[in-house]
């Protein structure tokens, strides 16, 4: 199929793709990040161990990043819009057939495997997809997609619970996945565009031979049909995976948490919830806060990445210090307003890093090793917790592995500072070494 054009727009309809795509983190992530509302219904009605029911959850997350990049591989050979229809086909399929509630292995396979799947294969190329239409503002044009699941999630939890009481789990999943089969025509509005990666290679070419021209366009014509697997052996993006491994390992922990911090402080249920409507609203403005300055390009983006990181731990290790509701709502405002700055930029510096003709590819990977961190640690977090017998163990835990991710960030910067020197200097080896002429002059003598 062919693009349309051949240049990011940085605009225009690219817009469109960026109201698309938050829509449809909206209908996945949020959808997922409000299931738990479904656990305690599921768990009475097929009368089985809160440990049995948890799975479904447990496989919804596992396939949701195992597919990434099952779904980056289908990017590159069809299209980003084919991918996402079919995720919100098969997210429609797992939440409808979950309606028959027939037991409990059915519920896995369907509502867990299929609504994963379906997530997966939406998520995954509409998050990658403004990438290619936007190049100068990318980083706004990230976080403003990626706000859907704050804006969803801050909407979904009284609506779900609605839906519930009047129609039981099972009449609210059937209408839930109708509402999903919106992720369908989000899809459709996501037209192909060449990336700008197009562009970057034609620059390319321009500085190479015209006999080794042929070659070139052969070889980036093939690269992008395939999944590119070698960007495991490049340092760069090994470091950021590292990243996104300690990262995805605190992440986790703050929600676990949470709740169970503030009612060992004597602060009732109804307090309780609105720390996690406090945390919603904040991440949504720190989403939008940070993708307007990222735009601005006053300031790197793995810089602005690191300092967010920093912030984030810092705004940790003072949260276990919270004694009343007031100071924890306050640091609690703080982590999610942090949180959702990083979460705005992230996606962008991995763009940076790996270059637009590979980021198909590199988004299905480093979803899929970023996942290791997400699975080890809420266990790792939780075993802390039992061994010190207080719920502050564990954002210090979580606070202490941001640090160190912030150190793979600050790594990978001087490498890439260290890549570009040693490109101008290949670029003008005399001039770099020898400024002057007559000392030129007197060399060749």
């Amino acid at each position: 199929m062919q693009a349309k054009d051949s240049d990011p727009p940085d605009g225009g309809y690219g817009w469109v793709v960026v109201v698309s795509a938050f829509m449809v983190t909206g209908l996945t992530a949020a959808v997922l990040k409000t299931f738990g509302l479904f656990f305690v219904e599921i768990q009475q009605d097929f009368d089985e161990l809160a440990s049995t029911t948890s799975w479904i959850t447990s496989i919804t997350i596992a396939v949701f990043h195992l597919g990434a990049p099952v779904a980056s591989s289908l990017c590159v050979r069809y299209t980003h819009r084919a991918v996402v229809i079919t995720g919100g086909l098969l997210a429609f399929s797992g939440m409808a057939l979950g309606f028959l509630g027939l037991n409990m292995i059915w519920m896995y396979a369907t509502t867990g495997f299929l609504q994963g799947l379906g997530i997966s294969f939406s998520w995954t190329p509409a998050i990658s997809i403004v990438s290619h239409y936007f190049s100068k503002k990318r980083a706004l044009a990230n976080a403003i997609a990626s706000a859907g699941e704050c804006a969803f999630a801050f909407t979904f939890g009284p609506f779900f619970q609605w839906l519930i009481s009047q129609y039981g789990w099972r009449g609210a999943l059937l209408i839930i996945g109708g509402i999903q089969l919106n992720i369908c025509v989000c899809g459709v509005l996501m037209r192909p565009l060449a990336s700008s990666c197009l562009l970057e290679a034609s620059h390319s070419e321009t500085k190479t031979p015209p006999g080794s021209r042929i070659n070139k366009e052969d070889k980036f014509s093939l690269s992008h049909k395939t999944f590119n697997w070698m960007l495991l052996r490049r340092p760069e993006f090994v470091l950021y995976a590292i990243f996104g491994i300690l990262a995805a390992m605190s992440f986790f922990v703050p929600p676990l948490f949470l709740v169970p911090l503030s009612y060992s402080l004597g602060i009732n249920e109804s307090w309780t919830a609105s720390l996690l409507s406090i945390l919603a609203m904040v991440d949504f403005s720190g989403r939008l806060l940070c993708g307007w300055y990222a735009n601005l390009h006053i300031t790197k983006t793995v810089h602005l990445l690191t300092m967010t990181i920093t912030l984030i731990s810092t705004s940790l290790m003072l949260l276990p210090l919270a004694n009343n509701y007031l100071s924890l709502a306050i640091f609690t405002g703080f982590y999610g307003f942090f949180f959702g700055t990083t979460v705005a930029v992230h996606i962008t510096v991995l763009a940076d890093v790996v270059g637009m003709p590979d980021f198909d590819s590199a988004l299905g990977l480093f979803m899929l090793i970023r996942s290791t961190g997400g699975f080890v640690g809420p266990p790792l977090a939780s075993l802390i917790v039992d061994m010190a017998g207080d719920y502050r163990a564990g954002f210090y835990m979580a606070a202490a592995t941001l640090v160190l991710s912030a150190g793979f960030l600050v790594t990978l910067d001087q490498l890439q500072q260290r890549k570009q020197r040693g490109i101008q200097t290949n670029i003008n080896p005399e001039k770099s070494t020898l400024p002057y002429r007559s000392l030129h002059f007197l060399k060749l003598q």
